[in-house]
């Protein structure tokens, strides 16, 4: 009987995310298993496969690996140049050059663990046209070689494969592993995450409990990214976190932070702010990371009054608990994103000092989320002094916010003129750039450069469009009147036509009062936003404007049966450091009596000069003097009249607005600039207003 002596060390390593391995989690032992088998035997012992011992003429044959043959190679070697065959191999994974490990590996006959794994992890890293290639030889040796049973290399295995987004190859791995660690369950939960398969994730989860395998924190986190990443209705994805949150309570995994943390996010990537902030508000212990994605949450879902109120909780408890949640950099550009939001230049101001006194400055994603800021804000120059002072720094987000803020301020030619710089610096433009500058040309219509940048996407830069610069382009037509060419444009799609396609259309339909087209928009828009009132409302606007107000009340209904409720107006206003919400017919404010009589008597005085009310985007059939009452409560010219009385002479007023400016808020603010001799920035859903001496920047085209 041959004895078999095993030396390499048998450790299984806990599962960790490829990204998180590190030194003190690696094997003890290089040592590689070594026998007494006569050659004839090990030649074909499962430990060993079909890897006989390395020939000198081999090693002689190749100068690359030379250099690595510092000990004598024979039929079999010695168990100190196996170990050191193992450490080259590995040294040479870490310091990226794949190539030559995988020459030494065939060289090799006793591969360890350690050797397999820092293959593995070499291979995913590798993003060469080998790496596919080396993977699998990779596979196929640790198959030969008997670690197809190992848990811990399945584990790698997977993570190999999820970075391939080869997610048949990662499930072969795992139902061939017959000992399924949590470790490898979890593996394989991400790799769908990362593939976007979730819909496999749930049923995977049912499979892992029947198991009796015991579930970890990481279980839940990939679980719920999975079920966020589905393409699939909101419904559907809500349906499946709250499945998975059902299953965080019952196994005790809700006062954890990290699963606590992910629930938030989910939440919050899927709009149900209310849910999340449950979540976030049960979390008995709260990190810079909890924080910040409650902060995100509200920020993405345009709330940011919210998210700046959160900020300011955050700073007070981290004060009261000596510093244990420092706000970080994803915390500050969510931060500077709310204070975009609103236009609250002094509020980003003070954000701004905050971020030099922690030394974020140089992170290269606060610096683009500040040089948005400040475009939002209307505060141009100091957009632009930052975007300068990163000349060798910017990246695509950088040229992106400029273009942006250059659009939104009805700048297109300068945001024009940006993208070609962009070119010249040789950075690529992303699908995102053509959404701001096509939305550039859109405010100002210039058409034919609209039409030249979408044809140059796919001609000059290999970007296929998508529904979103269809829907730019529909916009940019629609607006300057060719709305039978829009139409082309929808039927010539050569992908399905979204919401946010019809969505355009109806818009221009209503600037210009087409019935027919827009009832053919409004129609396939109910069909797949059955849930969205905006839609409903502006149809409604529309057939008010046309007179016909037995369609207007047929749109009523609609939205009655269906418990729709139209999103009302608000408009935020930041005086003394201070933000101020306005709501339409907002009777709880308590200046509100001041705040009317203060419009009351303005827009008497203007209709002395000739202003007459825009009645017609009051959606009763009410006589004109109800209408004109209906007007007086509007938020913007709330915001207006409070901004009025609180700020000094000559002071410039900033408001927000969360929907299109109205026709007769904007004739409203342009008599106030001029007899109040005041300068406003009003930013509504689509654009800045700048109103000075009674002109409006948009030049009444919005």
């Amino acid at each position: 009987m041959m004895a078999m002596v095993a030396t390499c060390c048998t450790h299984r390593h806990p599962y960790q995310p490829l990204h998180r391995i590190t030194l003190a989690h690696r094997l003890r032992s290089d040592v590689p298993l070594h026998c007494s088998c006569p050659s004839s035997v090990r030649r074909h012992h499962p430990r060993h496969g079909l890897y006989p011992s390395a020939n000198p003429a081999a090693v002689a044959a190749s100068p690359s690996l030379r250099v690595y043959a510092t000990v004598p190679v024979s039929s079999a070697l010695s168990p100190a140049a196996a170990a050191n065959n193992n450490h080259i191999i590995q040294c040479l994974c870490r310091q990226g050059n794949l190539r030559q490990a995988m020459k030494l590996l065939s060289l090799e006959a006793n591969p360890t663990q350690r050797t397999y794994e820092a293959l593995i992890l070499s291979c995913a890293r590798c993003r060469g046209n080998d790496a596919s290639s080396f993977a699998d030889t990779v596979h196929q040796r640790l198959v030969d070689d008997g670690y197809d049973q190992d848990p811990f290399l399945s584990t790698r295995l997977i993570e190999m494969y999820a970075e391939f987004g080869a997610v048949g190859d990662a499930r072969q791995v795992f139902e061939r592993t017959r000992e399924k660690t949590v470790f490898v369950w979890n593996a394989m939960l991400r790799t769908l995450a990362l593939a976007g398969a979730g819909e496999e994730a749930l049923p995977l989860l049912r499979e892992m409990v029947a198991s009796g395998v015991s579930l970890d924190s990481f279980t839940y986190s990939f679980l719920l990214k999975a079920c966020i990443c589905v393409p699939s209705h909101f419904s559907l994805a809500f349906r499946r976190i709250r499945e998975i949150h059902g299953h965080v309570f019952r196994y005790g995994f809700e006062s954890q932070v990290h699963v606590a943390t992910t629930l938030v996010d989910a939440y919050a990537k899927i709009g149900q702010v209310l849910y999340a902030r449950r979540v976030f508000d049960w979390m008995p212990v709260k990190n810079a990371v909890s924080w910040s994605a409650m902060i995100s949450c509200f920020t993405k879902n345009e709330r940011s009054f919210e998210a700046l109120q959160l900020f300011h909780k955050m700073m007070a408890e981290d004060t009261d608990q000596n510093h244990k949640s420092f706000p970080n950099s994803v915390t500050m550009v969510s931060v500077l994103q709310a204070c975009g939001g609103l236009s609250a230049l002094e509020q980003g101001k003070m954000v701004h000092a905050y971020i030099l006194r922690r030394g974020l400055n140089s992170v290269p994603s606060v610096v683009n989320a500040l040089i948005a800021m400040y475009m939002k804000c209307g505060n141009m120059e100091s957009g632009r002094q930052m975007f300068d002072s990163i000349s060798n720094q910017r990246d695509v987000v950088s040229w992106n916010s400029m273009i942006s803020g250059y659009g939104i301020h009805g700048l297109g030619k300068e945001a024009i003129r940006v993208f070609q710089e962009m070119i010249s610096a040789g950075i690529p433009p992303s699908p995102i750039t053509f959404v701001s500058v096509l939305g550039a040309c859109s405010h100002v219509g210039l058409v034919e450069d609209g039409k030249r940048l979408f044809n140059s996407m796919a001609r000059e830069h290999g970007l296929v469009p998508s529904a979103e610069h269809y829907a730019c382009m529909v916009d940019l037509l629609g607006r300057a009147g060719h709305l039978e060419e829009a139409g082309r444009i929808i039927e010539e799609m050569r992908i399905e036509p979204g919401p946010t396609v019809w969505g355009s259309l109806l818009g221009a339909c209503r600037i210009h009062g087409h019935v027919e087209l827009a009832e053919r928009a409004s129609s396939r828009l109910f069909q797949m936003e059955p849930k969205n009132a905006g839609n409903f409302v502006l149809l409604a606007d529309i057939y008010a404007g046309a007179k016909m107000w037995e369609e207007v009340g047929r749109v009523k209904k609609l939205l009655e049966a269906q418990n729709l409720q139209k999103l009302p107006g608000c408009s935020w206003i930041e005086m003394k450091r201070n933000v101020y919400t306005f709501l339409s017919v907002d009777e709880m404010n308590p200046q509100i009596e001041q705040l009317h009589a203060l419009i009351l008597r303005l827009v008497m005085e203007m209709k002395e000069t000739g202003y007459v009310p825009e009645t017609n985007v009051v959606l009763y059939d009410l006589d004109q003097e109800e209408k004109e009452r209906i007007l007086l409560g509007h938020s913007e010219k709330l915001a207006l009249a409070f901004g009025l009385i609180n700020s000094g002479s000559g002071e410039v007023i900033r408001i927000t607005k969360n929907l299109r400016l109205c026709e007769d808020c904007h004739a409203v603010t342009k008599f106030i600039s001029k007899f109040a001799k005041r300068e406003i920035f009003v930013r509504d859903v689509n654009r800045f207003h700048h109103f000075r001496e009674g002109l409006c920047s948009c030049g009444d085209y919005w």
